[in-house]
């Protein structure tokens, strides 16, 4: 893995050495004696290698040191100004020597790139332990979507079931309704007819001279409007009404339940509405 960084800039950084040797040695060859102006190309670039040399030892040892790396990055400037120097003063290929005029400065930059690989570079075992967790961060992730689907789907199937359940019912409830209101409509037909009124006189006026009773249909309502109506009669007291009860009750051993109670409390000719009789039956027992 160390080699995918370093190697780039090892060859970058060779052939900006030799680029700018050779630019050097064309360039000032005219000028002066090419010895001298191959000592000038090899100063800068020995120059430029052993301060790479030195961040380098520095960088292994865990250091740094910004005079180093100034240093280094003035010697890769020298270099890329001589290249576009050159460029710039060259008759011929003008456009090709200024466009490798970069590769100095591209070679310090891959330097740069592989110096932060090297500081945050991981062992294989923490790359391992790394992978491992993200791993079962993932796992847990699709563990908790897989629940939460299933439980949407859950919630989906039994809001449908209760609004079918619902919807049935309400349907069923319609007809009713439906059916209810014929037959009422029919019953009110028949006892607002002129031929019913007539009928029910021809019967009645045999039992009971010049009465015609009035034909009433039957009202749905509360238990409480029955229980009134069973009380028309002359209502027993509580004290009367528990007395009679724990009477009838005591009549026989063991002691009677309410239904018996209360059967025999109304088959003796006694009336009291069911929830007088119901509240008598907790006093005395």
């Amino acid at each position: 893995m160390k080699a995918k960084t370093a190697l780039p800039a090892v060859a970058m950084t060779a052939v900006s050495m030799v680029l700018t040797l050779a630019v050097v040695v064309m360039w000032l060859g005219t000028a002066m004696p090419w010895p001298v102006a191959l000592v000038v190309g090899l100063g800068i670039d020995g120059g430029w290698l052993a301060t790479l040399a030195y961040e380098r030892r520095l960088a292994a040892q865990g250091d740094h040191s910004r005079a180093v790396t100034g240093v280094g990055w003035s010697f890769g400037l020298i270099a890329a100004g001589v290249l576009i120097a050159h460029a710039l003063t060259a008759e011929e290929s003008a456009g090709a020597w200024l466009a490798v005029a970069w590769l100095p400065i591209a070679a310090k930059a891959l330097w740069l790139v592989h110096g932060l690989w090297e500081r945050t570079a991981l062992t294989p075992n923490a790359l391992g332990a790394i992978r491992g967790i993200q791993q079962e961060a993932r796992d847990e992730a699709a563990v908790a979507r897989a629940r939460l689907r299933a439980e949407a789907t859950t919630e989906e199937t039994r809001l449908t079931a209760v609004t079918e359940a619902g919807a049935r019912v309400a349907r069923v409830q319609a007809r009713t309704a439906q059916s209810l209101s014929r037959a009422w409509s029919t019953l009110e037909t028949a006892r607002e007819g002129e031929d019913t009124g007539r009928a029910l006189t021809s019967v009645t006026a045999r039992v009971t001279p010049g009465v015609t009773p009035a034909w009433n249909l039957p009202v749905w309502g509360p238990t409480e409007l029955l229980a009134l109506a069973l009380d028309a009669g002359p209502a027993l007291s509580d004290a009367a009404l528990d007395a009679l009860v724990d009477e009838i009750r005591h009549s026989e051993t063991p002691a009677l339940s309410y239904r018996e109670m209360a059967t025999r409390f109304r088959a003796s000719g006694h009336s009291a509405s069911e929830v007088r009789l119901r509240a008598a039956w907790k006093r005395v027992a």
